[in-house]
């Protein structure tokens, strides 16, 4: 009976003492886990902290270079704007230098057409004049007159003999050539009446002669009067 009774306080203190013993080592472990959960906490709050603040640089930086990419965008759009003015601007400057010049080359082909008018005129004109200088000695004999070249290529036409009273009284008339190459009497003294009607006649037959004939007719009569 004592041996059964040491046998159950043997027991009965081994037990005690491992449940101590149990539960000390249980509250280290526990307490070893806290630390590691603790220091795992820590390092992971210190590394997500960390990446977060390098995420929030990149971000700031994505943000600075999309404001970069605005402006540069704005100053391109700008340039390109004002590039199109300038096109524009060449454009309309070309179409006026376009314009000036075939305004230019109108104007030349106008003042050729014009040279080349006055120059057959003039050559006309010279040829009538030629022509009214070779018979000149044709009439001086013959009609009693004389012809001379005055001022702007006219010519003076003097008739004598005709007033039987006074036969050295001058009877004259004045004769050119206008732009438009026709013959024009400028002056007549004394005037007669129908010098329009043998001027027209002139111009329409260009027989010079018979016209100086018939002004000679005409004075000849007007004398008489």
């Amino acid at each position: 009976e004592d041996e059964i009774t040491l046998f159950e306080r043997d027991m009965k203190e081994f037990w005690i003492q491992f449940k101590i013993s149990y539960s000390t080592e249980q509250i280290n472990q526990t307490s070893a886990l806290r630390d590691l959960c603790k220091e795992t906490i820590e390092a992971l709050s210190e590394k997500w902290s960390k990446k977060l603040k390098e995420e929030d640089v990149m971000i700031d930086k994505i943000q600075e270079y999309n404001n970069e990419i605005l402006q540069q965008s704005k100053y391109v759009a700008e340039k390109e704007e004002q590039l199109t003015e300038i096109k524009s601007k060449l454009n309309e400057e070309e179409e006026q230098q376009k314009n000036l010049t075939d305004s230019i080359q109108e104007l030349k082909e106008e003042l050729m057409k014009k040279m080349e008018i006055k120059s057959s005129k003039n050559e006309a004109a010279k040829e009538k004049v030629e022509r009214v200088s070779k018979i000149k000695t044709l009439f001086k004999e013959r009609l009693g007159l004389e012809m001379r070249r005055i001022h702007d290529e006219q010519l003076q036409f003097i008739f004598r003999h005709i007033d039987h009273k006074d036969p050295d009284k001058p009877y004259m008339f004045t004769l050119s050539i206008n732009e438009q190459g026709d013959y024009e009497v400028t002056s007549c003294t004394p005037p007669l009446d129908c010098i329009a009607e043998l001027q027209l006649k002139l111009r329409e037959t260009n027989n010079f002669s018979a016209f100086v004939a018939n002004i000679r007719k005409a004075f000849t009569a007007l004398s008489y009067k």
